[in-house]
């Protein structure tokens, strides 16, 4: 069997130049802006790919040729969320607050040794940040 690796995440965005920048801002992520080249879906178009977690994240504009759907409420079946996680998530919540960030869930202890809270992004987004408890 060929051997997976993980290679990125992909959100669709009505403006993909304010959705990277909401990254940037509430979770430091490292963003390169281009133009989709011509012969490409979105030609002159904004081509953002971003570097969350150690992870790439690509953010492509409105398809070009079929119609969207708007973001479903959340919880619901499909990719739901993606998960960061980080040492300390008090300080993580209240550093986000002051950025203006929606905290939609939590802090809270879902079971033991799970502290996590549900940031909303844009576009219906949902960032879930996730303390892990430390090593014994």
């Amino acid at each position: 069997m060929e051997g997976y690796t993980f290679d990125h995440i992909h959100l669709r965005s009505f403006n993909p130049d304010a959705t990277a920048w909401f990254f940037e801002t509430m979770f430091g992520a490292e963003v390169t802006r281009g133009i989709y080249p011509p012969g490409t879906l979105y030609p002159g178009q904004m081509r953002v790919t971003m570097r969350v977690g150690g992870q790439k994240i690509l953010i492509a504009p409105t398809h070009p040729h079929d119609p969207m759907a708007a973001a479903p409420s959340f919880p619901y079946y499909g990719l739901e969320h993606f998960g960061l996680t980080v040492p300390d998530l008090d300080k993580a919540v209240a550093e986000l607050r002051v950025k203006g960030a929606d905290v939609a869930i939590g802090p809270l202890t879902r079971d033991p040794g799970t502290y996590l809270a549900f940031i909303r992004g844009p576009e219906g987004i949902m960032i879930e940040l996730v303390q892990k408890p430390p090593k014994a």
